[in-house]
């Protein structure tokens, strides 16, 4: 076992200690990749011969050192791939560390009887594909001619679903940087049902990562929105209370921007493709991830008179701001 995916075990509004989450597991490998909003990929290769123990001892120290440092408990599943570390993760509870053994035979008796959607990659048009074909599991997926597979699914397609249903993972652990990123986090006082309040909040947060940008003199590639939702009952990994279901989506810009009111479209966009309906929100996290020195950005010439007259506002709104506070001017919609 050589991978470890943590998934951090974060209460609404503290979805900021990642970064230093983060840094804990970099004190055991710098191979570190970041699986906002709340998880994490590890590659232990080089630390167990450095630390002389296993992946399951170090798991253990991770878990103690999160617990002591940051109050945060975490589920980890371990395994000799990504692919499997994350699988074991499904399994694995709050506060307990699922471990996949390693070797042929323990692995495919790991697979066998799960369900064939439950493989990362699959998705819920393919797992039925393969159900219609009494290939409901994954370990007569395993035992399908590749050549059926590719058949149902695509060659490409169904060389990877093999692959993958035989433990064979090509993936690895690519070390990226979650502190290049900004978050914004808007908590409701109670769980919020009304569509507008979760529109200001996104205007909100929006409104702030841009200025926060301006001011670092950056530009962000990707936004990312996660929703959490109250409470709900015991869900498959076997958690009640505490932690909120949350949904998250990504999008990548048409172009690297801090221009605010770009940001809010596109999580106006995402929030809208999300089609909630009467859903009991608790806090709304906006991300921008992707960040870049402003100087080093290209951007499409534009002629539009309003877009230039709007910037030249959003220059001196942050001018304002600078000297009399972060409220010193804010959108009409927030003022109220």
């Amino acid at each position: 076992m050589t991978i470890l995916c943590v998934r951090f075990q974060l209460p609404p509004m503290y979805e900021a200690a990642l970064p230093g989450l983060l840094g804990l597991l970099a004190e055991f490998t710098p191979v570190v990749e970041a699986l906002p909003p709340d998880g994490a990929l590890a590659d232990l290769r080089g630390a167990e011969r450095y630390f002389g123990r296993g992946a399951a001892d170090l798991a253990a120290m991770i878990r103690v050192r999160a617990l002591a440092l940051y109050g945060i408990d975490c589920a980890i599943g371990a395994g000799p791939s990504p692919l499997l570390a994350r699988m074991a993760l499904k399994d694995a509870q709050p506060g307990a560390i699922r471990a996949v053994p390693e070797g042929p035979d323990a692995v495919a008796e790991f697979l066998a009887d799960r369900p064939v959607g439950a493989l990362p990659g699959v998705g819920t048009a393919t797992a039925r594909t393969l159900r219609e074909y009494g290939l409901a599991t994954l370990g007569r997926v395993a035992a399908a001619p590749l050549s059926t597979l590719q058949r149902l699914v695509g060659a490409k397609a169904g060389r990877e679903l093999y692959e993958k249903a035989n433990g064979i993972d090509r993936g690895r652990v690519v070390p990226n940087a979650v502190s290049s990123s900004l978050v914004a986090e808007r908590p409701f006082p109670l769980d919020e049902l009304d569509p507008d309040r979760h529109r200001r909040a996104l205007l909100s947060a929006a409104d702030e990562l841009g200025a926060r940008l301006r001011a670092l003199e950056k530009v962000c590639r990707t936004l990312t929105l996660t929703v959490r939702y109250a409470d709900l009952p015991r869900s498959r990994t076997g958690s009640t209370g505490g932690t909120p279901i949350a949904t998250t989506r990504s999008r990548t810009l048409k172009e690297p921007t801090a221009h605010s009111p770009a940001l809010t479209r596109t999580a106006y966009g995402m929030y809208e493709a999300l089609g909630l309906q009467r859903a009991r929100v608790r806090v709304l996290v906006l991300r921008a991830e992707g960040l870049t020195p402003a100087e080093q950005a290209s951007y499409q010439l534009t002629f539009d008179p309003v877009d230039d007259k709007v910037r030249r506002i959003e220059e001196v709104a942050d001018r304002a701001r600078a000297k009399f506070g972060p409220r010193a001017v804010l959108p009409g919609t927030l003022a109220s």
